[in-house]
This record gives structure tokens, C-alpha cells and sequence, in this order.
């Protein structure tokens, strides 16, 4: 494969986002630093097919992205290749507005061919390659200049181990028939709401404190307030305030600013400081959340009780089953909290439908609705229809009737 030298200029990035734009797959890497700063800084991207790579340094002067962005965003032909790729995502969509597609992780796509839950890239590189990653370059700066040969070797790694790896991996996803599992995981992957950062839709990342209108309202207005004093400084908004401190204020608002230095979490600063000053303003005009903003309450049937949690319990039994037998992460499958409403009595769930209610969700409702049992045979832990049990038993039953017979006629 060759490796180019880092890109540093307009014209060879585009000659290079060209050559690139004839391939079936690019492979595609970030490295980025955001400790300090509300938007992450994007310091280098990495990016290759089966035939070339090249780390593209984005902070050189006069750099124009547009070639590569348009090669992500706008080309529907080459299918781009991430392992974990969400933040990337990410910064693409903080330049373009848009997100690469189609898409394909490779982290994702290890849930349907493997029981990884979250495989990491070292990981993934040693399973599949033999390869050790070194990690040395890990932590570095990326934001510093001149990068050394060492970081850009490390980082043009990832994309060229990568190229290797997902034909291996497409080819597993052909011969098992699971590429299909992936289509939903992927487009959401790529969902440019996923990435859209509104600050009117701040509050709902935060851990709600009940469901009062009156709370919700200032939560939601204290949460706007702080994304837009987060981006305006860019600095990470748990700076501004954490996420506990908001959730309290808006539960338990000061009457007066002076009141701030009570909040556990503020500085004694707050008081008396403009920040403080423009906190008091957002509680005092803040309004209740309109009812059509409210959120649903949790889709759960009757209460669990004790019997239903222990149906619960029996459903993720079953689910690390069935995810050894086909050797799946049980992740892709389904979620506790899933089962938990199954058990409850809810039955417009995803368990229920398409390859998941295949895969696991029939066997999961025979066993709520009781056609499905456990039986232990050779030490492993089976699943077994209870009318196959019933019948295997009057199949018994019978022959130690003909054998009484026939002993006695003897």
C-alpha cells in the first residue's frame, strides 16, 4: 500500500479525494482533541482504500477541506468505513451539516458476528491481523506542530489496518446472511439529528428531576442557557455547570442571587459575578414546559412485582443463551430495560419485530406466555418447548406401560 506524506495543501488533498472517490470503500479516521473546548478541534484526519493512505493535516494554512468533505458527504457511491465512529461523525457534521453516507462501523458490525459488546480497536487489529497497535502515540497532542513521524506512522495506521480488516468482516456478514441486522444501526449511525446540537434540546440529556411542568420548564431553560455560555466561551459546558448542579437549581431554585452560594457545586463567586447575574435572569423567566413537550411516560405494562421480575430475570437468562448459541452480542438483540417491558405485558416492542423477533424474540414470548422452559442436558443449560417435555413424558410414560405388560404376559 503506498503512504503518502502529510497533506498539507488544497490541491493534493483534492487530486487524492479524486483517486479515492473511484473505490468501493475509503476507510476513515479522526484525531481530535475537545478536554478544553465546547467543539471538539479537529487536528488530523486519516483516510485510505485498499491501495492508498494519507493523513491530512486540517490546521495548515490555506487548507481547504471542501474535497474531502464532499467526498464523505455528497459521494453515495464509496461507502465509508469507521470502527467506533460517532465522534468522527460528529465533526464532520460541526463542519458540514451533514454526515458521511453510507456509512459502515465496524464496531457495530462485530455485534452481529461475534458476542463483543463494544470491541475496541486494538482489539479488534489483534483479532484479526495478529497485529499489536502501538498505543505509545495514544494520548499525544495532536493540536501541537510539527507532528512527528511517529504520531503520523500511529495514526495512518488506524486506517490502513482498517482497509484490511472490513472486507474480512464483510465477507463473515455475507457467509452468516446478518448484513441485514445492521441497515437500522448503521442509517441511525448516520442520522444528522443524532448530531444537530440544540440547545432548546439540551435538557433532555439531563437526568429528569420528575415529572413537574414548573421544573421541567426551568430545566430545560437552565440547560439552553448553558450550552449558549459554553459555546460562547468554548469550553466544555460541565465548565459552566454540571449536570447534577442544573438538574438541583432547577428543582430547588434560589429566591435571590446571593442564594447561589448555598448551590452545592458553585463557587462562592456566583453571588456577586455576571454569570450569577444571568442565571438569576433564566430561573426568573423561565415558564412551565408546555404539555406537548412532557415526556412519555415509560411504556411499561402492569407493574412487574415480584413474579414479573422474576419473568425478567428468566427473558435475560434466555437472551445470554441464544446470544452464545448464534454468537451475537446480546446488545444487538435487545436491552434489559426491553425485557423488562415484554415481561410487563407490552407487546409493540422492536423484540417483536423483523430478524430480532426471529432471532430472539419468539422464543422470548413463549416464554412469557409459557410454551418455552429451561431443561439442563450434559451440564449445559437448553431451551425446550414445553409441549416437546409433555410429549417426550407420555412417550415414556407409554413405554414403561408396554414394558409392565409385556413383562407380564411373560
Amino acid at each position: 500500500m503506498k503512504i503518502h506524506d502529510l497533506i498539507t495543501d488544497t490541491d493534493t488533498l483534492a487530486a487524492l479525494c479524486e483517486r479515492l472517490a473511484k473505490s468501493d470503500f475509503v476507510t476513515v479516521d479522526t484525531e481530535f482533541m475537545r478536554e478544553n473546548t465546547y467543539w471538539p478541534e479537529l487536528c488530523l484526519v486519516q483516510i485510505a482504500n485498499d491501495e492508498e493512505a494519507a493523513a491530512i493535516d486540517p490546521l495548515a494554512d490555506g487548507i481547504d477541506l471542501k474535497p474531502l468533505w464532499d467526498l464523505l458527504c455528497e459521494n453515495e457511491e464509496v461507502l465509508k468505513v469507521f470502527h467506533a465512529g460517532g465522534q468522527d461523525v460528529e465533526i464532520v457534521y460541526n463542519f458540514t451539516g451533514k454526515t458521511p453516507h453510507p456509512i459502515f462501523d465496524t464496531q457495530i458490525a462485530m455485534m452481529a458476528i461475534s458476542q463483543n459488546e463494544q470491541i475496541g480497536y486494538a482489539n479488534l487489529v489483534e483479532s484479526w491481523l495478529g497485529i499489536t497497535v502501538d498505543k505509545g502515540a495514544r494520548f499525544t497532542d495532536w493540536s501541537r506542530r510539527p507532528l512527528t513521524e511517529r504520531q503520523i506512522e500511529y495514526a495512518i495506521g488506524d486506517v490502513t489496518h482498517l482497509s484490511s480488516i472490513f472486507p474480512k468482516i464483510l465477507k463473515k456478514l455475507i457467509k452468516t446472511g446478518r448484513g441485514g441486522w445492521l441497515d437500522a444501526e448503521m442509517e441511525k449511525l448516520a442520522d444528522p439529528a443524532n448530531y444537530a446540537n440544540d440547545a432548546d434540546q439540551a435538557w433532555k440529556r439531563i437526568r429528569s428531576p420528575g415529572r413537574n411542568p414548573t421544573v421541567l420548564g426551568r430545566l430545560k431553560a437552565l440547560a439552553a442557557w448553558r450550552e449558549g455560555e459554553a459555546q460562547h466561551k468554548n469550553i466544555p459546558r460541565g465548565r459552566i455547570m454540571r449536570d447534577e448542579t442544573l438538574a438541583d437549581i432547577a428543582s430547588h431554585p434560589p429566591k435571590k442571587q446571593s442564594d447561589l452560594i448555598k448551590v452545592r457545586g458553585l463557587s462562592n463567586a456566583w453571588k456577586d459575578n455576571d454569570i450569577g447575574k444571568r442565571l438569576m435572569k433564566v430561573i426568573d423567566k423561565a415558564e412551565p414546559l408546555p404539555k406537548e413537550e412532557m415526556p412519555d411516560k415509560p411504556k411499561r405494562g402492569a407493574p412487574l412485582g415480584k413474579e414479573g421480575a422474576l419473568v425478567a430475570d428468566l427473558l435475560k437468562l434466555l437472551l445470554k443463551i441464544r446470544a452464545r448459541e448464534i454468537d451475537v452480542a446480546s446488545r444487538l438483540l435487545t436491552r434489559s430495560d426491553e425485557m423488562e417491558a415484554l415481561a410487563a405485558g407490552v407487546r409493540k416492542l422492536p423484540i417483536l419485530q423483523g430478524w430480532r423477533y426471529e432471532v430472539f424474540g419468539k422464543d422470548a414470548l413463549e416464554l412469557v406466555e409459557g410454551r418455552l422452559a429451561f431443561a439442563v442436558k450434559d451440564g449445559k443449560l437448553l431451551m425446550t418447548h414445553v409441549d416437546d417435555v409433555h410429549a417426550g413424558m407420555m412417550e415414556t410414560a407409554q413405554d414403561e406401560v408396554i414394558t409392565e405388560v409385556a413383562a407380564e404376559a411373560g
